[in-house]
């Protein structure tokens, strides 16, 4: 049977096979068109093998990554008929120990994720298991590999790939031959998952995986990577060379292996950062834009020294050819960020202006000085809060207010045995809730409002009142895990109705290239689809700004506005109100500082860059890019 999957997408034409990679990698422009290109060549297969009465045999990952190949698959069940009856699947990992019926247990996701949904016998599917006894496991291991060759082995396999370059648990220093085993997680790999777990002392140490030759043992394998944080490994897995430290490396040499990437994910790849160096370019304003400041950062020149010699040296001659002399170049992009340097960012004229915040504290941690900046020039600025960030709060917070509004309500003569009965519940379920379980729905209201009483006082001590605060609660945050619902209609009527009440002139939506399942991506769509229901009807300039992890590169940053060393004091006593967040967040990321010092050490990151530009030298700046159709 042929199961090439070396074929250009039905879905779209714009995707194409980057240059210099020593596994074959399919770059599309964004996420869904990844996600639809794979479910198309695994539908395909199905279909037909159905049509010839065989099975197909598909590897499975989990994690965010192929959550939307598995919503594709399932409409394609629904919609269009599908049928799963024949297929057979195998997980790649579970974690070790883990009880199957729990909520981080792989094989309870990928019931509610994929499998509740379509229609494979439960004989048909294998998941390592996490809660057979410690003496089991190594047969367990040995007979998951003989269900794979009684199978006929898998067609496909499909798999993500971890900040480690992991494929499975195949962890740095797993060989090419190991097959399925119980291992030892990497301290990387569990905080990555710390947030899932709510807390890293509550990941397991072990994981039962199988082996990178297991996974080369498929008939072809897609390996995924969706979003700017991949972008790094991405690069050591099918640039470097073959190496245990990266399993994910030893994917070149594997016949049909192809790398499925959205630009974000493909963004530190020779052929879309530096493309002039692999082939000819056609030279956009965008394309020259990156090349000039790029070797003004690598030669640690000032925009308007360099000079021809430096292009040349720099296999920039072919930049020279098309757009003329090097001083001219360099002054066009020179004129280009000074016109960019914002003082009235939302223009001298008052206006109403939204700045939507995914997370209660996103507005002032990453744009609080613009925040503030129009306040103090008269404009008429709102915040939408979208979700609660109710799961970030530490339940000792949660159980400190308890307390508080407890002793209020006895020091006032407030108290009823009501109220009695409801504190001593909710100091029961903090009492007996067991690592890593959810909140009961009382006690995430509770979280919930500690949130929301925090983004009021910061929002008031950045100049905007009470009654220009609107908390959405968007419906599809309301899961109580990490995991959330995709955008649904309710979603996007909710900010239809903002939209159409405020009419604002400007927006201003977090923009993160990151995990395209995570909340502030999710809240960019449901946005941007608010934006068309209204269509006509409210046409805002549209603004996009980065969460707390990182900046704008700069040939990506339309418009910078200055903070001065008064104007940063007073973003931090801001985010300062953001107390549950404050000292140690619930979900740092692999970022340990505080928020409040990643704000401040990235804005000044961004002044150094301008400056080191030949750029006016500011304390700080906050840069935007200008939405342009897409994130």
């Amino acid at each position: 049977m042929d199961t090439n999957v070396v074929k250009r997408p039905r879905s779209n034409q714009s995707a194409q096979y980057l240059r210099q990679t020593k596994i074959p990698t399919l770059m599309f422009e964004t996420s869904a068109e990844a996600d639809k290109h794979v479910s198309l060549v695994i539908e395909s297969l199905i279909r037909e093998n159905n049509s010839a009465g065989t099975p197909t045999v598909l590897g499975l990952p989990t994690g965010s990554t192929p959550i939307g190949v598995y919503r594709e698959l399932i409409r394609l069940h629904n919609e269009e008929d599908l049928d799963f009856s024949r297929v057979v699947t195998f997980n790649l990992d579970e974690y070790y120990p883990m009880d199957s019926t729990s909520i981080h247990s792989y094989r309870r996701w990928m019931n509610e994720t994929f499998f509740d949904h379509v229609n494979i016998p439960e004989e048909n599917i294998h998941i390592p298991k996490g809660d057979i006894p410690r003496e089991e496991v190594e047969a367990f291991c040995d007979d998951y590999e003989r269900q794979i060759e009684r199978a006929g082995g898998i067609d496909i396999q499909l798999l993500g790939i971890g900040r480690t370059g992991h494929i499975g648990f195949n962890e740095p220093g797993s060989s090419r031959e190991s097959l399925t085993r119980k291992v030892t997680l990497d301290p990387v790999t569990r905080g990555d998952a710390a947030d899932s777990f709510f807390g890293l002392e509550n990941v397991p140490m072990e994981a039962i995986t199988m082996g990178v030759g297991s996974i080369l043992s498929a008939g072809k394998i897609f390996i995924m990577a969706l979003g700017e944080h991949k972008a790094p490994v991405v690069k050591r897995a099918v640039e470097g060379e073959i190496t245990e430290e990266v399993s994910a490396s030893f994917l070149q040499k594997h016949p049909q292996a192809v790398f499925v990437v959205d630009v974000a994910a493909a963004s530190k790849l020779t052929a879309v950062e530096t493309p002039w160096i692999v082939g000819p370019v056609a030279w956009t304003p965008e394309l020259t834009k990156r090349a000039v400041i790029g070797l003004s950062e690598k030669i640690g020149k000032p925009l308007l020294k360099l000079n021809r010699d430096d292009f040349m040296g720099n296999h920039l001659h072919d930049l020279l050819r098309h757009n003329g002399e090097a001083e001219a170049i360099c002054m066009k992009i020179f004129d280009e960020f000074m016109q960019g340097i914002c003082t009235h960012p939302a223009n001298k004229e008052k206006q109403t202006v939204i700045v939507f915040s995914p997370h209660p504290d996103d507005d002032v941690i990453s744009m609080g000085g613009t925040l503030i900046t129009m306040v103090d020039q008269g404009h008429d600025v709102y915040i939408a809060y979208m979700t609660s960030g109710n799961i970030a709060v530490f339940d000792h917070d949660a159980l400190r207010h308890i307390d508080y509004v407890d002793e209020y309500e006895e020091t006032f003569g407030l108290a009823t045995e009501e109220t009695r009965a409801f504190h001593k519940r909710c100091r029961d379920s903090l009492a007996t809730k067991q690592s890593g379980d959810p909140d009961t729905e009382e006690l995430l209201n509770i979280k919930g409002l500690i949130r929301k009483t925090e983004a009021t006082t910061a929002a008031v001590e950045a100049g905007v009142p009470r009654e220009k605060l609107r908390f959405l609660d968007l419906p599809f945050y309301q899961t109580g895990k990490v995991t959330k619902r995709p955008i649904g209609e309710d979603d996007v009527h909710i900010v239809a109705d903002l939209l159409s009440d405020l009419n604002p002139g400007q927006i201003y939506v977090a923009g993160d290239l990151s995990d395209p399942h995570g909340t502030h991506r999710m809240c960019a769509k449901a946005i941007l689809a608010a934006l068309e229901e209204v269509d006509e009807a409210v046409k805002p300039e549209v603004w996009l700004y980065r969460g707390a992890w990182q900046e704008y590169d700069p040939h990506e940053i339309d418009r910078v506005v200055p903070l001065s060393f008064e104007l940063m004091h007073r973003k931090k006593l801001a985010i300062f109100r953001h107390e549950s967040q404050k000292d140690a967040a619930r979900f740092p990321g692999s970022d340990k500082r505080e928020f409040w010092l990643r704000a401040e050490e990235r804005t000044k990151k961004t002044a150094d860059v301008y400056n080191n530009l030949g750029l006016p030298e500011f304390y700080g700046l906050e840069g935007f890019a200008r939405w342009r159709g897409q994130l």
